[in-house]
């Protein structure tokens, strides 16, 4: 546990008007594009990473926070107007969002997703303040050996959970490091894979494939399927008594609801590569499994829109526990906050714990400050984001294009940058397109580096003799568990 002068100073660092302006500029960035049906935090992130190299460590981090954050309630909101989810996390919201806003009750629905998606985050934020101190603690104690085989580990989860097939998520997961190798040798610092490119010798860009993968594919992929035709209209307002509003009866009613659903949300968020969608799915379908009566689910039903909404943002915290606990990103905003840390020049992992412990808990103190901004943002500026849900989609996605390029062209610092993110954008249409999840390789090669590291040294300290293992027990176990755990995925596919 860091000393608590240090822990004092990190939150005194987060509650200053200086941070908390990014706070409030993230949130509420963040609930305009989830909004926005196909924009999404994921893609707003990805493009706001190059434009916080300015910034510093916290600031930035900060900003990016308050967009994952916001990004969950915002979808939440076509969700209920329209029953077009903003982000795949708000699918599950559409079974009771969209009734009771057909209902003529889109203000009680979207006030509903709000107070519980502020729940669920609130919750998850406090579990991850409390756990990822003595998961590091112990993280620190181990070993290349142990560590590399935590990594695989960790691979084999991401690649069986992640998507339809353990084929095609162990391909993403080769290729994902296949990429990580563009770079020189670390031990004889000789060039490898550079095609004759000097700007390869770090490495490929980590923003540029970010941003190329996650968001420029993404918008070609929405750009191509948009008809044309405009949004359908949102519901009417209904003048009865309470539909404009929840009362805190009904909040209250909903409390076993919420807190079920966090803590799915959180036990799958803390688990690589098992995504919000999955958690809010779950959630709902344990919600109506103890219905207690009322209002049938499917209808309008409150206590569905609470179990989605704190299931699939009580993950966003979880998902930063094997981040800072590990160094192993659980989601793709995860991943993306390891590329702002690396702009940064920070190494993100247990070691922060003992270098950088003022930055972690000023990263806690803003996430428990973003909460609070999601909740009074979000109240104060639901009718607004109502109206952004019939944005144009021939202005949005061409604007957010141009950001993209503006983005990688600054952190890059050249066109180099913006061809890497074009050709990263069509290797990720292709993949998709083959049905491989592009997650995982993205999370894979992030990783590689750190892999490539500490496989080297494992390899150095057990001679190249695998009945060596049996003197490092913990690094045995995690393999054993790597296969049972590809085997256990292959069987049930």
């Amino acid at each position: 546990m860091p000393p608590l002068d240090s822990v004092l100073a990190g939150f005194a660092d987060a509650f200053t008007l200086f941070n908390l302006l990014f706070v409030v500029a993230g949130v509420a960035m963040g609930q305009l594009v989830g909004a926005i049906p196909g924009i999404g935090p994921v893609m707003a992130m990805a493009i706001a990473i190059p434009f916080t190299f300015t910034l510093d460590t916290l600031p930035a981090v900060s900003f990016l926070v308050g967009i994952m954050k916001g990004g969950l309630f915002g979808g939440a909101i076509p969700a209920v107007l329209i029953n077009t989810p903003g982000t795949p996390d708000a699918a599950a919201t559409t079974f009771d969002g969209h009734p009771l806003a057909a209902k003529g009750k889109p203000l009680k629905a979207t006030k509903m997703a709000l107070y519980s998606s502020v729940t669920g985050d609130a919750f998850s934020d406090m579990v991850l303040i409390l756990a990822s101190a003595p998961i590091a603690v112990i993280a620190l104690k181990l070993g290349p050996v142990e560590v590399c085989a935590l990594m695989i580990f960790a691979f084999a989860v991401i690649a069986g959970l992640v998507g339809d097939s353990l084929i095609k998520g162990l391909i993403a997961a080769l290729l994902g490091l296949l990429l990580a190798t563009v770079q020189l040798d670390p031990e004889q610092a000789t060039p490898r894979f550079d095609f004759g490119y000097f700007q390869l010798y770090d490495g490929v860009n980590l923003v540029a494939v970010a941003v190329g993968m996650l968001a420029v594919a993404e918008i070609v992929r929405r750009m191509a399927e948009h008809d044309g035709r405009p949004q359908p209209a949102a519901v009417p307002q209904s003048e009865e008594p309470g539909a404009r509003g929840v009362s805190w009866r009904e909040y209250w009613g909903c409390r076993w609801t919420m807190l079920r659903g966090a803590l799915i949300g959180t036990g799958l968020g803390a688990l690589p590569g098992l995504g919000s969608t999955a958690a809010a799915f779950m959630s709902y379908a344990s919600a109506k499994r103890g219905d207690p009566g009322g209002v049938p689910f499917g209808e309008g039903n409150l206590r569905g829109i609470a179990a989605t909404e704190s299931a699939n943002s009580a993950v966003m915290g979880a998902n930063l526990i094997p981040l800072l606990g590990i160094g192993i990103p659980g989601s793709v905003s995860a991943a993306l906050l390891i590329s702002a840390f690396v702009i940064h020049g920070i190494q993100p992992g247990p070691l922060m714990f003992r270098t950088q412990p003022e930055l972690v808990y000023g990263i806690f103190g803003a996430m428990l400050m973003a909460n609070l901004c999601n909740l009074i943002v979000g109240q104060l500026s639901l009718r607004a984001w109502s109206a952004a849900v019939k944005a144009p989609a021939s202005f949005i996605f061409p604007a957010a294009l141009i950001f993209c390029i503006a983005g990688v062209y600054l952190s890059s610092g050249g066109l180099f940058g913006v061809s890497i993110m074009l050709i990263a954008a069509a290797v990720s249409l292709t993949l998709t397109a083959v049905g491989i999840p592009v997650i995982v390789l993205l999370i894979t090669f992030f990783l590689g580096r750190r892999f490539e590291t500490s496989l080297s040294q494992a390899l150095t300290i057990l001679d190249g003799d695998p009945r060596a293992l049996t003197a490092h027990p913990v690094a045995l176990i995690l393999l054993v568990g790597a296969l049972a755990t590809g085997v256990w995925m292959a069987r049930r596919r």
